[in-house]
């Protein structure tokens, strides 16, 4: 009796199993989907393609490495889930209208990493895909995309591993190989591994767009394996989804993954037909407003968008001139809608904090060790909005010349882990500093220069502000920072010093600042040690 009950439950359970994967294929079954595109596949456009039709998006490619320096922040000020590096960067940026649709796409050529990096994700995605096809040289070189192609054993090895461990459909995205019955092979060995479906892509990875796709070798797998197969490649063909429709019946795939026809006009998924590309064009920036895509991303999407109508849209020449999501909303006569957006949001904000008693200034004024003032501000150095003639470390020490004040001195420590870089400067009697990490020390500095000027109410040299940072914000920055008013909590955690050395620091690490005496104590309470460089003898203890 009990060699019967183990019986019956182990094949209930291969019959759950089953169940359980047939509707997982179900998923990659008889769609339309929005190929990953490294630079266009962010937040706007995998919206946008689903507001037209698209039953699956993909992300662009993210890779494991930068995935797992990620921290997962809850952005409730755009109602978003954020990865973000150290620096404030935004890695993917994804939101609950997406999470039943969304593919990551993971790029990657070790198996344990590939699974760190997708635990931390399978949470906010609909399933997962691996990158074996891209031929970029920064996927070959480190081992990942189309180099996986001819490495089956770690093939298996990647799929296996996430197949058997999470929780989302697992899948893949392939090239063909130059032989029909290698890329057959590869096929069939993917498909042993479990996924739930293969995206093939028509061309080798020595092939590009002006080359034919070859319809078929993906048929060939279509008809090899017995999951669904998503064919890709031949988007110069398909401007509508009837010509989706008659890719899929030439392939005898299960689905069609398009790429560059989405990206020049992503209204290519409608049932309909598609729209004019200025309507789509306009429809993708109210989600990039409305999301505060990255600037240098809406740029590059706008002008796909815009690709053979350069030369009869009088808008072109001033997209590639523009800069920010401002300069887009002026172009296109959007400015309301922009504005409002950002008027909706600093409401937002305001009640937020109003809720939480926080500061949604966002400028801290703090007291340190020897009594004097740490002043923080939430801005930072970025290239693309200042002139290359003038930075504003060179605006700081101009206006300190001329006006006979002392030289702003620089402080910058290093962050052990990442090797990012925070700075401070002491200028006057006060220590500035800002929230971020900078990936160089230059830029830190630059950051911080930034603060100073800005705490002092002088022009740090902007070409264009920032939408967010109004001359209202500016001003009740001076009031608090003028203000009698300190933070009288953890007051001496900042990079703070009053010399030009640079102290490597790790997260578990207090910095004590005296800048009196132009000296920084470093004290490490997990390995209980504590060195002190003072500025006035260059010594180190």
């Amino acid at each position: 009796p009990v060699q019967l009950v183990v019986t019956v439950t182990v094949t209930v359970t291969r019959i759950g199993l089953s169940v359980y994967k047939m509707r997982q294929e179900d998923m990659y079954q008889n769609k339309t989907v929005l190929a990953p595109m490294v630079r266009v596949c962010t937040l706007p456009m995998r919206l946008l393609a689903l507001d037209y039709g698209a039953d699956l998006v993909y992300c662009e490619e993210q890779i494991d490495r930068k995935i797992l320096m990620c921290e997962i922040k809850e952005n409730k000020l755009l109602h978003t889930t954020d990865f973000t590096l150290s620096d404030g960067t935004v890695v993917l940026r994804t939101c609950p209208a997406e999470k039943d649709k969304l593919i990551l796409q993971l790029g990657t050529c070790d198996a344990k990493r590939a699974l760190a990096a997708a635990k931390k994700l399978q949470n906010y995605v609909a399933g997962v895909d691996i990158n074996m096809g891209c031929p970029k040289e920064f996927s070959i070189k480190g081992g990942m995309g189309a180099a996986l192609l001819t490495q089956p054993e770690k093939v298996k090895q990647i799929l296996s591993t996430l197949v058997n461990e999470l929780h989302v459909p697992v899948t893949c995205k392939i090239r063909v190989l130059p032989k029909l019955e290698d890329t057959v092979k590869l096929a069939k060995l993917i498909e042993s591994t479990g996924v739930s479906a293969l995206a093939v892509h028509g061309r080798t990875k020595d092939e590009r767009s002006r080359d034919p796709n070859r319809t078929d070798y993906i048929k060939a797998v279509a008809d090899a394996v017995s999951i669904p197969v998503i064919a890709n490649g031949n988007s110069k063909n398909i401007t509508s989804l009837t010509g989706a429709e008659n890719f899929k019946k030439a392939t005898g795939a299960s689905s069609v993954m398009l790429a560059r026809a989405a990206m020049w006009n992503c209204s290519v998924f409608r049932k309909q037909g598609p729209l004019p590309v200025l309507e789509v064009l306009k429809s993708y920036l109210r989600y990039a407003f409305q999301y505060d895509n990255n600037d240098l991303n809406t740029k590059y999407c706008v002008l796909q968008m815009l690709h053979d109508r350069m030369v009869e849209t009088p808008e072109a020449d001033r997209c590639v001139a523009a800069k920010t999501l401002q300069d887009f909303a002026n172009i296109w006569a959007m400015k309301s809608e922009y504005e409002k957006i950002l008027q909706q949001r600093l409401v937002l904000e305001t009640e937020m904090n109003a809720r939480t008693g926080g500061d949604c200034n966002g400028v801290k004024r703090r007291k340190m060790d020897d009594g004097s003032i740490l002043i923080e501000l939430p801005v930072r150095f970025e290239k693309r909005l200042y002139p290359l003639t003038m930075t504003p470390k060179q605006i700081l020490n101009n206006w300190s010349k001329k006006s006979g004040f002392g030289k702003p001195v620089y402080t910058t420590i290093e962050r052990g882990g990442d090797r990012y870089y925070s700075s401070t400067v002491l200028f006057e009697g006060k220590v500035y500093a800002n929230p971020y990490w900078e990936k160089s020390k230059q830029m830190a500095e630059q950051s911080v220069a930034v603060a100073c000027l800005v705490a002092n109410g002088e022009s740090d040299g902007r070409l264009t502000e920032p939408p967010n940072e109004t001359e209202e914000l500016r001003r009740k920055w001076r009031n608090l920072i003028n203000s009698d008013v300190v933070d009288s909590g953890d007051h001496a955690t900042l990079s703070v010093s009053c010399n030009n050395s640079s102290v490597v620091v790790d997260s578990s690490s207090d910095i004590h600042v005296n800048s009196v005496n132009n000296s920084v104590t470093h004290i490490d309470s997990a390995n209980n040690s504590m060195t002190h460089v003072d500025s006035a003898d260059s010594s180190v203890t």
